[in-house]
């Protein structure tokens, strides 16, 4: 894994790649990650902060890359400002092999969006840059809510620390979510953050209530295999259903439906990777009732069937 530096650096975002890689390891206690970093000319670039930042490697590192990481920048130039790469940024992605993975954490999505790779795709990037990101690219479909955005061989994340979240994310798809989870405690942080980015966008602050959705969320989680309509959600809450959506929707960024089934599809992953428990009775177990449900909801959330995402993480057929 590389991680390119640019003229402009945030230094948290150019950390959050070894940190969250670097400190993965198998049971053996062996490293499943080699992180290095270069510039696109092999000198030292700017950061945003009053240091400057000296690597040992240039560009030809990317020729080894299977996945190419590029941290957020203040300094994106034409790129932010006119939709196209800087020549030393063109030279230096063309040492790339074919299929190598891409990471964006924050507005490095600029750079794969101004090299192409973005187009036709989803992606994400800061909230407040999105709409001018939407402009400049607009053959990327920009979605402002989400942490990170995952199309297989190109991954984007929102602001600052989303960039911890898309990285879990990457060590729970590529070494399973016991994994993900050691990392996460070891650097303190969740495993897996609730709702989007949405949350954090700047609005007209709410009316001052005491009314709050955090308890009925961990009262659903212990119960994600029951019926949890909305009506229930709410009653639980001692809120009215209108009430309860537009609170759930300010603390977390998302609705309450989308809620529960992204909470369901995890626990059926978690099944998935330390059970040799059926397709059917995981799904009676995390709510969706049956194994065709199950197989619809994690299609639609990760784009794979979960006999596929189990031989993945257990090396076994469902």
């Amino acid at each position: 894994m590389v991680v390119l530096a640019l003229n402009g650096v945030i230094p948290f975002e150019l950390g959050i790649p070894s940190r969250v890689f670097g400190r993965a390891h198998d049971t053996d206690g062996n490293l499943l990650y080699d992180v290095q970093t270069c510039t696109a000319d092999g000198r030292p670039v700017r950061s945003d902060a009053d240091f400057s930042v000296s690597v040992d490697h240039g560009p030809e590192l990317l020729t080894e890359a299977d996945t190419v990481v590029i941290p957020a920048s203040y300094e994106l130039g034409p790129a932010y400002d006119e939709g196209r790469l800087p020549a030393d940024l063109e030279r230096a992605l063309a040492f790339v092999r074919p299929g190598t993975r891409y990471v964006s954490i924050c507005t490095g999505s600029y750079i794969l969006a101004a090299a192409g790779l973005l187009d036709g795709l989803r992606a994400t990037t800061h909230w407040r840059n999105t709409e001018h990101f939407q402009r400049t690219y607009p053959q990327v479909r920009v979605d402002p809510d989400v942490l990170f955005v995952d199309e297989g061989n190109i991954l984007t994340s929102a602001g600052v620390a989303a960039g911890l979240d898309l990285c879990l994310h990457i060590v729970r798809r590529d070494h399973g979510s016991d994994v993900a989870n050691r990392v996460a405690r070891r650097c303190v942080v969740p495993p897996w953050r609730d709702g989007g980015q949405a949350q954090y966008i700047e609005r007209p602050i709410p009316e001052t209530t005491s009314e709050s959705t955090a308890a009925t969320r961990e009262w659903a989680l212990e119960r994600l295999g029951e019926p949890l309509a909305l009506n229930r959600l709410a009653a639980h809450a001692n809120m009215s259903v209108r009430t309860f959506t537009r609170r759930f929707g300010e603390e977390v960024g998302t609705t309450p439906n989308r809620w529960l089934t992204t909470r369901r599809v995890d626990r059926a992953r978690q099944l998935l990777e330390t059970t040799d428990l059926s397709v059917d009775v995981i799904a009676r177990e995390v709510g969706f009732g049956t194994g065709t449900s199950l197989r619809q909801h994690m299609g639609a959330v990760l784009g794979v069937p979960p006999s596929a995402y189990r031989r993945t993480f257990r090396g076994q057929a469902v």
